[in-house]
């Protein structure tokens, strides 16, 4: 076998049953946001690269060391998206959707990050995304999160996957959190992991969900956000919990769930599994009221969430492989002709069907069992001098002569 150009590193061919999981999660992801009202988007793969800087922060991990950036020929600096909330934001901002608000709207395509690849992480990798922008009502998070619910329960994977939320709180409780956080692990800083100390002076929120063994007793102990909730704050957390309720969605608190940059506000939710390893969390959102505002545009309330498609295809159950209807076997070189006839109009007539042009007619039929095809469809030069084609049901071995404009009807049965 020639070796010719590889794969490369952290991308994937997918196909076979891996394309079919990625379709059943992509078709469910369809049903569901159109029951939801949201409207499909398509966004470009690149931007300009303020987009991603002013928006995701210069000082994350994303854009200081996982972001595909180059100069274009124009001299501009893009990037190839590494998620889709900032270049949704800037469509806003962009396209006038402002007269619009609120906007629902929905989308899934490739991102992309430059980072070590492992199970269920690619560096082109596919996401589903939802955002409702211009609603600051605590509603507008319940629809948000009742829509990711919803969506793992048509995958069938509810009983594999829990919600995690907690609250982020307005800008005055964030405010105060935040500067709590600092005196508080300042006093440790002899005992935190190096990005931990690393993240004190840029994100120090961040340190909440460290990944280190030795900085989990200190964070155990951290000040929490709930000493810090204004009044409105509280409430409205409170009616995000009490819509879950009413919509009869299962929650888990969880106060070291945190978005470390400061445009996020109030709901922070995950919908987590432990099926996955290290790579838990398949649906991740949460409230940036401030983002537009950060990205130059007037104050906007925002709220979304994204999923990852190649980690819901690693937990649903696999689909059944697609079925033809028929398979057409010709035998000689008139019949080939014909042949192309019969399948042009069973397909027209949305039969789906197999051609089986090569071998013997016992590799033939072989080749139609194969395919899953319920009925064969022979043709030769007898059956044609009559007008006809031999149906042959594979289940039931029944076989009987048809008109060949009368063969649709025949299969569709």
């Amino acid at each position: 076998m020639s070796k010719g150009p590889q794969r490369i590193r952290g991308t994937q061919d997918i196909w076979g049953e891996a394309a079919d999981r990625f379709q059943t999660v992509v078709a469910a992801f369809e049903r569901v946001r159109r029951l939801y009202g949201f409207r499909r988007v398509e966004m470009p793969v690149f931007e300009a690269t303020e987009v991603f800087s002013r928006s995701i922060g210069e000082t994350t991990d994303i854009v200081s060391k996982e972001m595909y950036s180059f100069p274009d020929r124009g001299g501009d600096m893009m990037t190839l998206r590494p998620e889709f909330t900032a270049g949704l934001c800037r469509a806003y901002l962009s396209e006038g959707w402002q007269q619009l608000a609120p906007v629902k709207i929905a989308t899934h395509g490739p991102a992309f990050r430059y980072e070590r690849p492992q199970k269920g992480r690619y560096r082109q990798f596919h996401q589903l995304d939802a955002e409702i922008i211009g609603a600051g009502e605590p509603a507008s998070d319940v629809e948000l999160i009742a829509m990711g619910a919803q969506l793992l329960a048509e995958l069938g994977i509810s009983g594999r996957v829990e919600l995690k939320l907690n609250t982020l709180g307005d800008p005055e409780t964030r405010d105060n959190w935040r500067d709590a956080l600092v005196d508080y692990f300042r006093s440790h800083t002899a005992d935190l992991s190096a990005e931990s100390r690393a993240r004190l002076e840029k994100n120090p929120l961040r340190i909440l969900d460290s990944k280190e063994h030795q900085d989990w007793p200190i964070v155990d102990k951290a000040p929490v956000v709930d000493d810090f909730l204004t009044p409105d704050a509280a409430a409205y957390f409170a009616k995000v919990t009490s819509g879950l309720d009413a919509a009869g969605i299962a929650w888990t608190r969880d106060p070291r769930l945190v978005r470390g940059l400061d445009y996020y506000r109030h709901t922070a939710f995950e919908f987590v599994t432990e099926d996955l390893g290290a790579q838990s969390a398949v649906i991740a959102g949460g409230r940036y009221d401030g983002l537009i505002e950060n990205m130059g545009g007037p104050f906007t309330p925002a709220v979304g969430w994204a999923a990852g498609i190649e980690r819901l295809s690693m937990l649903i159950e696999a689909p059944e492989p697609p079925r033809m209807d028929a398979a057409l076997i010709p035998l000689g070189p008139a019949a080939e002709e014909a042949a192309i006839a019969i399948a042009a109009n069973l397909r027209r007539a949305g039969i789906a069907c197999e051609m089986a042009y090569k071998g013997n007619m016992k590799r033939r039929m072989q080749k139609a069992d194969a395919s899953g095809a319920r009925f064969a469809i022979i043709v030769g030069d007898d059956e044609l001098a009559r007008g006809e084609a031999a149906v042959k049901d594979l289940k039931t071995g029944e076989q009987k002569s048809v008109k060949l404009d009368a063969v649709a009807e025949a299969v569709r049965g």
